[in-house]
């Protein structure tokens, strides 16, 4: 493995990290800390969200331009300067600021990450890298919000500023290693640009939607979990955290054996399995509900089996086919809006959400029909598709 490897992994690791000590105590910073009343919170945090749907073309053509080097280091230090905002906030303006700077952060990371993954692997199939950055950074994500919970233990609400101030420097540290151990990559002409304009490549934009109906089964297992399970179920407060760290594990131990063991499969027909893990996951949680109460909490631990399944073989594989059906001189354009199919689910997953206040199966039904609609819809896009990029792993 190559130095600038081990420095990406090394830096995604740190980075997550911190995002795992922050992110989930976000709200409770600004309520607690900073004094803001939840609804003022929670709309705050949702402009942010939203001001970083502007950031992906930005985001692809600073990737296309300068590189996804300086991409990624940009986006570094945005977070930085949004975590540390949240620092000197005293009020809903405040706040404001920091969700936005933070969220543009966020987005533009996310954008460009793909592209820097892709060019620190070299000239190889894209699966396994996207399969081991994923599995570092689910891990740092994991051990961050280990370490939360023992920061609020040890210091109170004194905690949320230590993890603060941590996740800055976290943020800080991972663009270091950045640029101190992963060289530039190689530019492509202007001109040859102009001709790859992701809006005309439709079995691309057909990608990124089906992708997004996968994305949106993500954002509702993370935020719509606690709500089902706390709020419609009545089970044990510790349940959502133990379901989570079952996830985490899982997929931090997991990616590349489950890439081995579906290295047989075609890229779409890997996706088309995770897309239909993902529905079989909806219909086993739904079937909770008659389920004897003694035992609903082995069935939901077993059901996050299914669900941890169907984001491991799906993951790496829909990034790598993301990345090899891009044309080579607009790449960064392509991934960045590739993201579009996660912001959009990360967007609408609250909506989604909140269906459970009309009744128990439904946001389940809605979620488990988009991952069926997704199962098909990749079976009829693939032939679509570069025949190389839809290929089995060939290395």
């Amino acid at each position: 493995m190559t130095r600038s490897r081990v420095a990406m992994l090394l830096a995604m690791g740190i980075d997550n990290f911190g995002s795992g000590l922050f992110l989930p105590l976000a709200l409770l910073y600004v309520t607690r800390v900073v004094g803001v009343p939840l609804v003022e919170a929670g709309t705050a945090v949702t402009v942010g969200t939203t001001a970083g749907l502007l950031m992906p073309p930005l985001a692809g053509r600073l990737v296309d331009r300068a590189g996804p080097r300086a991409g990624v280091l940009a986006a570094q230090l945005l977070q930085a300067a949004g975590t540390s905002a949240y620092l000197f906030a005293h009020g809903i303006g405040g706040v404001v600021v920091a969700a936005v700077l933070l969220g543009a952060g966020q987005q533009m990371f996310y954008s460009c990450l793909f592209a820097l993954i892709s060019e620190v692997a070299g000239d190889v199939p894209k699966d396994r890298p996207f399969a081991e950055v994923g599995m570092v950074r689910a891990g740092g994500f994991g051990l961050g919000g280990l370490m939360s919970s023992a920061l609020l233990t040890w210091f109170g609400d004194g905690g949320y500023s230590v993890a603060l101030v941590v996740d800055v420097l976290t943020f800080v540290a991972a663009a270091g290693l950045v640029a101190a151990f992963i060289p530039p990559g190689r530019r492509f002409a202007p001109a040859a640009r102009v001709r790859s304009g992701v809006l005309r490549n439709r079995p691309y934009l057909t990608l990124i939607l089906l992708s997004g109906l996968f994305g949106l089964s993500l954002d509702f297992f993370l935020i719509g979990t606690p709500v089902f399970v706390l709020d419609r179920l009545h089970a044990p407060t510790w349940l959502p955290g133990a379901i989570l760290f079952l996830l985490t594990v899982l997929t931090s131990a997991g990616g590349t054996v489950a890439l081995r063991l579906t290295r047989g499969l075609s890229r779409i027909s890997a996706m088309r399995a995770g897309s239909a893990l993902f529905a079989a996951w909806c219909l086993t949680s739904v079937g909770v509900l008659l389920v004897p109460r003694s035992w609903q909490v082995p069935y939901l631990l077993a059901a996050t089996l299914v669900f941890a399944a169907g984001d491991l073989v799906f993951g790496p594989r829909s990034g790598a086919l993301a990345e090899a059906a891009a044309p080579p001189e607009a790449k960064g354009r392509y991934l960045a809006a590739f993201q579009y199919a996660f912001t959009v689910a990360q967007v609408l997953a609250p909506a989604v959400v909140s269906l459970f206040s009309v009744a128990a199966w439904l946001p389940w039904v809605l979620v488990g029909g988009c991952a069926c609609l997704a199962t098909l819809g990749l079976g009829r896009l693939g032939p679509r598709l570069p025949a190389a990029a839809v290929a089995p792993i060939q290395s």
